[in-house]
C-alpha cells in the first residue's frame, strides 16, 4: 500500500470510514466510531497520541500501514486505537476511564 500524506490519509478516512471534519477542533475527523487524529508519518506520531490522549471518549489515530512499530510503541498503556488508511482497527481503541 502506498504512503499517503496527510490529504491522503484524510480522504482515505472520509471514503473508507465516513468521517468527517470535527467542528470542534479537539480531533481532525469524527466517525461513528470516535474521534481520529491523523498522523501521517512517524515524525508526526508523538503529537497524534498526545492530542488523542486528551479526548473524551473512543479515539483513534489514524497512520500508513509501515508505520506500525513506531504506532503501536507509543499506544502502550493506553486506550487509543490504531487504524490503517484503508479503515482497517490496527490496535482495537477502548473507552478511557473516568477520572476520579
Amino acid at each position: 500500500m502506498a504512503q499517503h500524506d496527510r490529504d491522503g490519509l484524510v480522504q482515505a478516512a472520509v471514503d473508507h470510514l465516513g468521517a468527517s471534519a470535527d467542528e470542534t477542533g479537539e480531533a481532525d475527523l469524527i466517525f461513528d466510531r470516535g474521534s481520529i487524529v491523523v498522523a501521517e508519518g512517524v515524525a508526526f506520531m508523538k503529537e497524534a497520541f498526545a492530542k488523542a490522549k486528551k479526548i473524551e471518549g473512543f479515539r483513534w489515530v489514524l497512520i500508513n500501514r509501515g508505520d506500525l512499530f513506531a504506532a503501536s510503541q507509543l499506544s502502550i498503556g493506553s486506550k487509543i486505537g490504531i487504524l490503517d488508511a484503508g479503515g482497517r482497527v490496527l490496535k482495537a481503541a477502548d473507552s478511557p476511564r473516568k477520572k476520579a
